[in-house]
């Protein structure tokens, strides 16, 4: 590369600092996770997590997938039958109208619980989505084995 000068004939070459710098800054604008400020990391480590899980956990039409879904404000949760890839049942703490998140957790999976077992579904595989099991994560396992599943 050469300097903009004003004749044709100017050979003076640009200094290699800022040839590596301009290098740096064409390279980082085609990388969109570099460019975007405040990505979300902790987004991303639950979705890897997640991968990983689902990889292991695969439900059938004898024992389905109990999968998690959790927000900052509700808790929902599903049995799944992947070789189907069919949702037998499902159950959301929008229903609760009473309690903490903790409280409506526990009864959203007794609740998960009571359904199937009216299905006659009584073991299942737990799929924790991706978030720890710890709080309403640990509250859902918790209340569907005391509503009657086996996992």
């Amino acid at each position: 590369m050469f300097r903009n000068c004003h004749s044709t004939n100017c050979t003076a070459p640009i200094p290699k600092q800022i040839l590596y710098a301009i290098l740096v800054k064409f390279e980082s604008l085609g990388d969109s996770k570099n460019n975007m400020k405040g990505t979300n990391i902790k987004k991303e480590k639950r979705e890897r997590r997640k991968k990983r899980i689902r990889s292991r956990v695969f439900g059938t039409a004898t024992k389905p997938r109990l999968s998690v879904f959790k927000s900052n404000r509700y808790i929902s949760v599903q049995v799944i039958d992947d070789a189907n890839s069919k949702t037998l049942l499902a159950s959301h703490s929008k229903d609760i109208k009473s309690g903490t998140l903790l409280e409506k957790s526990k009864a959203v999976g007794v609740d998960i619980a009571k359904k199937a077992l009216a299905k006659k579904i009584s073991e299942v595989v737990f799929d924790r989505g991706g978030f720890k099991y710890v709080g309403c994560v640990k509250e859902v396992a918790d209340g569907a084995r005391s509503g009657g599943l086996t996992f």
